[in-house]
């Protein structure tokens, strides 16, 4: 298992971007950890390693599920904040995952089911700008 330390949301983007080439053309990202622990700034990181522009990429907190596109790639961004895993399946919320396009998901433990050959990412902030990542089986 990998494990990585950012101390700046630059640092965090980056690693974002780096792991966009293990993740294209079509694999998915599964993020877990506290509110502002910079989930979203990592899957910023992942649209900009795929040529998309990164500033398209906010917390879709209220819309659940975004869509991002360009020079060929496709990023879906989900974000399961406000959904109880029964919700989540309702979404068809799997289907997404099966589908083209690097896929995305913040807050990956409201899942009611297991995601096979996805990267699991567990992020923790050890301080003001600092924080821990962890690659979880």
């Amino acid at each position: 298992m990998r494990s990585w330390r950012t101390r700046s949301t630059e640092e965090t983007r980056e690693l974002g971007a780096r792991l966009a080439r293990e993740l294209a053309p079509d694999g998915v990202l599964l993020l877990t950890g506290d509110l502002g622990v910079g989930k979203t700034v990592l899957a910023q990181g992942v649209a900009e390693g795929l040529g998309i522009d990164p500033r398209e990429v906010q917390s879709p907190s209220f819309t659940l599920i975004r869509q991002h596109q360009a020079a060929g790639s496709i990023l879906l961004h989900v974000d399961l904040f406000r959904l109880e895993p029964e919700e989540a399946a309702a979404l068809g919320v799997e289907e997404m995952l099966a589908g083209e396009g690097v896929k995305v998901v913040e807050w990956a433990e409201r899942l009611p089911f297991p995601v096979g050959g996805a990267l699991v990412l567990r992020m923790q902030r050890l301080g003001e700008s600092e924080r821990e990542i962890e690659e979880l089986e």
